[in-house]
């Protein structure tokens, strides 16, 4: 979808106070990404001409995250309509539509601000376009004042009347102005108030003494436009979108046995015919095809898992995990920075890290790859039908050639051929006799010390 001649103003200038952190509050993740991360990623699929974020001095790392968008300073917090000022004079005279978003809604849909830019195309040619939604008991939100479904002014909660406070039509904050007015309406915005600062809200009532049409429009769901302020709202927006990703994942044919306990990242891919069991959290970047099970307790992320295998339970996936097509991956396993090639089973108890693991391998019960010296990191290659007995330790940088099995217990540190034996034992100290002779000599020593 592309919708020409928009322009996009993200506020994100904010300290988020009551977030009790150092991180600016737009970069605090939901589903594992910033969560201006989700609105940018929104923003994106309207193909904008300009887009501007608002931020203030101190937050360069809010400005390295969302390069290449451009950003302009809010020096002085004196108010939302200040701060859309601040981004117009980058761009004057755009004669599209301005859509003015915040940085905290990270669950707001690209559909909505698409209805919305609709609404302010409409044949009326409203010069602003507000975003509402209900909410019984608001006592945080201003309200949209309509009359013959006309929006005529915004009452800020701390002004509204008993009368007034019973409307349930909520201010979201997120508009979209006629770009070719907006300009204007800003500069007759005024601070008199008991804050000294300029609202962008005063913009409806300026727009009407002008003789100017505004409208209000229903968001479908009051998380959409939810601003997270507090850690109790980030956790609120993380049930949110956990909700909307397992829905997804479902409607592409992935069974969820019990959704509520499946954790998904932002852009966790997924196929058809895949079973997630219950309680699996999957991290940034997993990619999982099709006729894949996951088995429960499953910790995954970085990771892609190729048709037809089995993960779990129990199993640790981390970042530059490739695991090959009808590979079994058991409890207690965890491959790390590691390909795995077709049939191979790692089914329990073992440490896979900096490898090569040929197709067909079979890896037993409390393997390790010894991949760090203390210094630098090393890798094993384990070739195709190899067999790594229980207990082995494979210390990098080594190679185990095709086919060569390892004896249980080994401990190897040489490259060991195609096809060969590879073990190491101690020599066995077998005494005949000696446990009873030890057991007889136990007893009489108790004996001897008497009741």
């Amino acid at each position: 979808m592309s919708l020409s001649h928009v322009a996009t103003i993200i506020l994100a200038a904010g300290k988020g106070s009551r977030m009790n952190s150092e991180m600016p509050k737009v970069l605090h993740p939901v589903a594992g990404i910033p969560m201006i991360g989700h609105l940018i990623a929104a923003v994106d699929i309207l193909n904008p001409e300009i887009s501007i974020v608002v931020v203030s001095p101190e937050q360069n790392d809010v400005v390295k995250y969302v390069s290449p968008i451009n950003t302009t300073v809010q020096n002085v917090p004196l108010g939302t309509g200040h701060a859309v000022s601040a981004a117009i004079s980058k761009f004057r005279n755009f004669e599209g539509d301005v859509l003015v978003l915040f940085g905290d809604t990270p669950l707001i849909t690209c559909a909505t601000m698409q209805a919305m830019i609709d609404a302010r195309r409409a044949k009326e040619n409203p010069a602003a376009v507000v975003l509402g939604f209900r909410c019984k008991n608001a006592n945080a939100y201003g309200r949209l004042v309509l009359e013959d479904g006309k929006l005529v002014r915004i009452v800020e909660v701390a002004d509204a009347s008993p009368e007034q406070l019973q409307n349930d039509f909520c201010n979201s904050g997120i508009m979209v102005f006629d770009g070719k007015r907006l300009e204007q309406l800003l500069g007759e915005i005024s601070n008199t108030n008991s804050t000294g600062e300029y609202y962008l809200t005063d913009v409806i009532s300026i727009a009407r003494e002008k003789g100017w049409l505004c409208k209000a429009l229903e968001a479908p769901d009051y998380l959409e436009v939810m601003g997270v302020n507090s850690r109790s709202d980030l956790a609120m927006a993380e049930a949110a979108m956990q909700i909307r990703l397992r829905n997804a994942a479902m409607k592409k044919g992935t069974t969820l046995i019990d959704p509520s306990s499946v954790w998904f990242s932002a852009d966790t891919i997924v196929g058809k015919d895949i079973t997630i069991a219950p309680n699996v959290w999957f991290g940034l970047g997993v990619h999982i095809s099709n006729n894949v099970s996951i088995r429960s307790f499953c910790h995954i992320e970085g990771a892609f898992i190729d048709e037809y295998s089995v993960i779990g339970p129990f199993a640790r996936l981390r970042p530059g995990a490739n695991i090959g097509r009808e590979v079994s991956i058991g409890n207690y396993v965890e491959v790390k920075n590691t390909t795995v090639k077709e049939h191979v089973k790692i089914n329990h108890l073992a440490y896979v890290g900096d490898s090569t693991v040929e197709a067909e391998a079979n890896i037993g019960a409390g393997a390790i790859t010894c991949n760090y010296d203390g210094i630098k990191k090393t890798e094993t290659k384990i070739g195709k039908g190899a067999f790594i007995g229980s207990n082995t330790a494979l210390v990098a940088p080594v190679t185990v050639g095709d086919g060569a099995i390892i004896g249980a217990g080994s401990t190897i540190t040489d490259d060991v051929p195609a096809d060969a034996l590879a073990l190491t034992r101690a020599t066995a100290d077998v005494r005949e006799g000696w446990a009873n002779r030890f057991r007889r000599g136990k007893s009489a020593k108790i004996k001897n010390k008497g009741p």
